[in-house]
């Protein structure tokens, strides 16, 4: 049986990629309706000016430096989130990065940099935030692109890292529910 969400203004809310563009939107919005945050991002001067604002205007937020790319600094995110405030209600994947250019001409370097962010990071977050949000019930959203499902000219590794995204997040989807109707059959 589904449980319903929270309301936002009763919710723990992380966010990775809270220093910029949708995270960092996404942030502000759930702020300004009262969640309490905890707000993940490489950019550690940004991210703390964006905890303070929040803070400074009554919100409750707290700032983790990570990258979501290394498994041990994403599971340092959640612990810091039950530290802080017992629990966690939502837990989104926003973080991502991009390279503009032609395949035969980004290196793979940086191109396993964008993979170890766009897809492993959203790997990493939904495996780490799988069973706190089990306790209670809770939403994970992983934030893909239109491009899973398309190609952009000179964006060809970031369009790659989006299918895989969206196959991770097909396959997650359709493990869980298998595994929630044997759990339910189970008990």
């Amino acid at each position: 049986m589904a449980r319903s969400l929270k309301p936002l203004d009763q919710q723990v809310i992380v966010i990775t990629g809270a220093s910029s563009g949708i995270g960092l939107a996404t942030a502000e919005s759930a702020a300004d309706q009262g969640a309490k945050l905890v707000l993940a991002a490489r950019s550690e001067d940004t991210l703390a000016e964006i905890v303070a604002e929040i803070n400074a205007v009554g919100g409750e937020a707290i700032d983790m430096v990570a990258d979501v790319g290394v498994r041990e600094q994403v599971e340092r995110i959640a612990q810091a989130a039950i530290q802080r405030f017992g629990r966690i209600d939502t837990w989104i994947n926003d973080a991502g990065a991009s390279i503009y250019g032609r395949l035969d001409t980004v290196s793979e370097a940086d191109s396993r940099r964008l993979f170890d962010t766009n897809f492993w990071g959203v790997v990493n977050g939904s495996l780490v935030a799988l069973p706190h949000l089990i306790v209670q019930g809770g939403a994970l959203i992983n934030v893909g692109s239109e491009v899973s499902d398309a190609v952009i000219p000179l964006q060809g590794m970031y369009a790659a890292s989006k299918h895989a995204v969206k196959g991770f997040t097909d396959a997650l989807r359709w493990s869980w529910r298998k595994s929630t109707r044997l759990q339910s059959q189970l008990h």
